[in-house]
């Protein structure tokens, strides 16, 4: 007996019937079907959509086993973590589209980092992890070990230290969901964030080595050896919400694996989705088609290939609750 959908995917069953609606529905379909078959999913984050507050949604995906493994920026990996902890003092500005050079100095001054519509607490984001991030940086460098950015954060999750902070309920923090789960996720150019910027001060400052931190290279053999081990039968679906370093790093390591390690057998992504505002361009990452996918190895002729032109932000929590017959 099937389990009946809950008003939000009855809504879109009954609304979202063409256009880019309808590919929504085409694309939570094929997702659901792929799972159905024994397949499993990847799903990509781009940009900062952890403080668009996707954890609301994913968490529960990540609790249902709806994911399998996450590729994220060093943004959506921390920016999860800060929701958690300073939830109250994050500062929103709805008319940011009319802000001046002035009012945007006038928040850097009041140690406000905007988002779009959505300004980070400095003190209490920011230096709240780095307070706790650095003992467990140093921890495991005294002790001679390496860990990546994610199990880094896990540690500290797990350890508890962070709860007299939590500001949201734990239920709606993907990382807290991830961690329980010791999900696996990779998170290309870390270096780049808040938390990759303080760590590499450290480094410059005498205080930490490099190697205390595996690498984005190191990264990309961890995936490839995931990939390994779990594309056979139905294989592993590719969902990519937005575009960017996230996607494009992982999406690679199929024509890695038969091309540049000459393995043979291995298979194609074998579900892919974008869920995409960028402008079509063929040649770019973001903007291109699937299909030009094909010619690098990275898709099959017959994997099933969406594109949903809209703002992932409204898009994927809709997916998710379809997924979730929610």
């Amino acid at each position: 007996m099937s389990v009946e959908r809950g008003p939000i995917s009855q809504f879109i069953e009954k609304n979202y019937l063409h256009f880019n609606a309808a590919s929504l529905v085409d694309a939570a379909k094929g997702y659901e079907a792929h799972l159905d078959a024994g397949g499993k999913m990847m799903i990509t984050l781009a940009g900062a959509m952890s403080t668009a507050e996707l954890g609301i949604s994913l968490a529960e995906m990540i609790r249902q086993d709806k994911v399998s493994i996450i590729s994220c920026t060093g943004a959506n990996l921390e920016e999860d973590i800060m929701n958690l902890v300073a939830h109250s003092h994050y500062k929103r500005v709805p008319h940011y589209r009319d802000l001046s050079p002035q009012d945007e100095w006038d928040l850097l001054e009041n140690h406000y980092n905007r988002v779009t519509d959505t300004c980070i607490p400095e003190e209490e984001a920011f230096r709240r992890l780095q307070q706790h991030i650095h003992k467990i940086w140093k921890d495991a460098e005294q002790a001679g070990e390496r860990y990546f950015p994610h199990e880094y954060m896990y540690k500290m999750l797990k350890s508890g230290v962070l709860e007299q902070y939590y500001e949201i309920d734990p239920k709606n923090s993907w990382m807290l969901a991830a961690a329980e789960k010791n999900l696996p996720i990779v998170v290309p150019g870390w270096e780049d964030s808040t938390m990759g910027n303080i760590f590499a001060s450290y480094v410059i400052k005498g205080e930490l080595k490099a190697s205390t931190m595996k690498s984005g290279i190191e990264y990309m053999a961890y995936l490839a050896d995931w990939y390994v081990k779990n594309s056979d039968g139905k294989g592993i679906g590719f969902f990519q919400i937005g575009g960017g370093i996230a996607g494009d790093f992982p999406i690679c390591v199929v024509p890695m694996l038969y091309q540049d390690m000459e393995i043979e057998n291995i298979p194609f992504w074998s579900y892919f989705c974008q869920i995409s505002d960028s402008t079509t361009s063929y040649g770019s990452y973001s903007g291109a088609v699937p299909n030009e996918k094909i010619t690098w190895g990275k898709l099959g002729i017959e994997t099933p290939k969406f594109i949903v032109e809209s703002d992932a932000t409204i898009v994927a929590p809709l997916i998710f609750a379809w997924i979730l017959k929610q």
